[in-house]
């Protein structure tokens, strides 16, 4: 029979550790609570493999064979709200997984649930059998989960959690609705210049070319010579337009050139000020749920640099890492960076010379949602305005392609 190393809580709070003989880890598990335990860790010593390992063993190597089922960012918070409401409710951890089991639909939560439960019961911190089972389980959710075991906080911590990844979500959709109506704009403007060009202009001009007895604009000599060229080489241009864009992946997978590309999207006008001003507020944001539940400052950091999602700023917490490891504030290398606003610089300044980092970046947090929300209204009243101007000066142009040549013809035949 297997063997396992264990370590335990009694009920009056002492820290136990030993051997226990068992069948499996579930079974170890059972025995520790009849003798009035609770397991804190298990890990099997013998090297006789248990039936329950190997049947595990099995259903996770056929796991790997098949894409595991995942969840929306939507209903990973649902999820995690749902376990904070059960926790401070006052349900032990398995009786919460549980009962949010009996109540789980669609195709990934009751998989999620079932590998948790499983994993748990078998004596594994939750946030371990989250790793284990991988997406959707980022960084971000395993570092929180293993705060909330770690600080005694449970429920108050994954009710931060929580919100943070609601905030995120609120967020993208934020900006896919501020990007939809220009997007669109600019489609049909794009559709309408191809009709025009390809169409209705070689069409309409076709009668006063067969003449020759016009001399064309300019304007329209060049709204004919594109409609030629479209018509007999559209083929080359769609061809050179797909190696391109693999052309440009390529560049941009390269890590120095998608460094420079990073940095050339925050000097965009309108654009650039929108993307660092979300990026600081989601840094903000996650730093600052981190920080106060508990995770050590280096961590938090490591954690929260994946979030912002431009290279040349996470190249940035890069060398705050560097520099808090090596016992320097926090600010002075966000200030060098010149790629955070002065607000966050001056707010981490003061947070640590005062010891209240966490509560002041969570203050900062919320002024920096009404940037990135005042970035967004700036950047939907600025952009139809600019994408109509363009329209117009397109309409103009191949307006005057089509009256001028009339005109002239009129006066010829005066």
């Amino acid at each position: 029979m297997p063997t396992f190393q264990y370590q335990s809580m009694s009920t009056s709070g002492d820290r136990l550790s030993g051997v226990i003989s068992a069948a499996n880890r579930a079974e170890a598990v059972r025995s520790l609570l009849q003798r009035g335990e609770t397991a804190t860790s298990i890990t099997m010593t013998s090297d006789t493999v248990e039936p329950g390992a190997m049947e595990s063993t099995g259903r996770n190597a056929s796991r790997t064979g098949l894409r595991r089922p995942t969840l929306r960012k939507t209903e990973m918070a649902t999820l995690i709200r749902e376990m904070a409401t059960a926790l401070e409710a006052g349900l032990p951890l398995m009786q919460a997984l549980r009962t949010i089991r009996r109540q789980a639909t669609g195709k990934g939560a009751p998989v999620i649930l079932d590998h948790l439960i499983e994993r748990v019961e078998a004596g594994e911190p939750l946030y371990k059998a989250a790793q284990e089972y991988g997406r959707p389980f980022d960084d971000l959710i395993i570092g929180m989960l293993r705060a909330s075991e770690a600080s005694g906080r449970t429920h108050e911590v994954l009710h931060q959690l929580a919100d943070l990844l609601e905030r995120s979500v609120e967020l993208r959709r934020e900006l896919m609705s501020a990007a939809f109506y220009p997007m669109l704009v600019l489609g049909l403007i794009l559709v309408s210049v191809v009709i025009l060009v390809t169409v209705l202009i070689p069409r309409l001009m076709g009668p006063l070319i067969a003449t020759g007895n016009v001399a064309l604009p300019m304007p329209t000599r060049v709204i004919l010579g594109i409609s030629t060229f479209l018509q007999n080489w559209w083929l080359v241009l769609v061809i050179v337009a797909v190696v391109a864009w693999l052309a440009g992946r390529a560049w941009i997978a390269n890590p120095s050139n998608r460094m420079k590309f990073d940095r050339f999207k925050l000097k965009i006008p309108l654009i650039g000020p929108l993307i660092r001003d979300v990026a600081v507020a989601r840094f903000t944001h996650t730093l600052g749920t981190l920080c106060s539940a508990g995770l050590p400052i280096l961590e938090a950091l490591r954690i929260t640099r994946d979030t912002l999602g431009n290279t040349a700023m996470m190249g940035a917490i890069d060398l705050v890492q560097g520099q808090v490891a090596e016992g320097k504030p926090l600010a002075d290398p966000l200030e060098r960076s010149k790629l955070f606003p002065p607000l966050l610089v001056q707010v981490v300044n003061l947070g640590e010379r005062s010891g209240r980092l966490e509560s002041m970046l969570m203050h900062a947090a919320s002024a920096f949602d009404r940037q990135v929300n005042t970035s967004v209204k700036l950047v939907m009243k600025a952009l139809p305005p600019i994408l109509i101007i363009v329209m117009a000066c397109v309409a103009g142009f191949v307006l005057a392609a089509i009256l001028l040549p009339l005109m002239e013809m009129q006066a010829f035949a005066q």
